[in-house]
């Protein structure tokens, strides 16, 4: 699995582009691909999508454009093409605020997307995306993210989750990690899986 490839971009085209890195042009669909330059070097997050009889790459100039491709795969009816055609303008503002207040009719909008698909979006992502890296500043109706205290903690508990505990075991153990003297991610780690066992 990719999650970025740092090259040369050697081709623009109306759909996709060409990333060189170590000697190998690794062809990227992008929702625009003139946000990119010719000839210069760029970092572009990678969405691998394996279907039966291809192998694609999706392309993204931020994380966060990336995690947000993703959530909107989640959502029944949303298929990659419709993802980035909804993603192909650079800012996002209006569609986050779109989700967030549930205004269908800006969804409906976009390419391949109809009032049930739209309603589905809502439905799905309203209340997910304060977990994604943007500035909601400018977002009316979204709680703000609260700033970690202790973000070693937090990701060693998002780990403890990745290795197959499920989120209740994890928030019970939760707390008497946070107990603990501070310790870096991997300390925590070790830890939550001594009480686990």
């Amino acid at each position: 699995m990719y999650e970025y490839l740092n090259g040369l971009i050697t081709v623009l085209a109306p759909k996709f582009i060409v990333v060189e890195a170590g000697g190998v042009g690794y062809r990227v669909i992008v929702g625009n691909p003139y946000a990119f330059e010719q000839n210069k070097s760029a970092k572009v997050y990678i969405e691998q999508i394996l279907r039966q009889d291809e192998e694609t790459l999706y392309g993204f100039q931020t994380s966060g454009e990336k995690q947000l491709f993703e959530q909107l795969l989640a959502v029944s009816g949303i298929g990659p093409k419709s993802a980035l055609a909804i993603l192909a303008n650079s800012d996002h503002t209006g569609l986050i605020q779109a989700i967030v207040s549930g205004d269908v009719n800006y969804l409906v909008k976009f390419p391949g997307i109809g009032k049930k698909t739209a309603q589905q979006i809502v439905l799905d992502l309203q209340n997910n995306l304060a977990k994604l890296p943007f500035d909601f500043n400018n977002i009316t109706g979204i709680e703000q993210p609260k700033q970690s205290e202790n973000p070693a903690l937090d990701d060693a508990l998002e780990a403890l989750k990745a290795l197959g505990y499920g989120a209740r075991e994890v928030d019970k153990v939760s707390n008497k990690l946070a107990a603990l003297d501070t310790l870096d991610t991997a300390g925590y780690v070790s830890a939550g899986l001594k009480l686990f066992n």
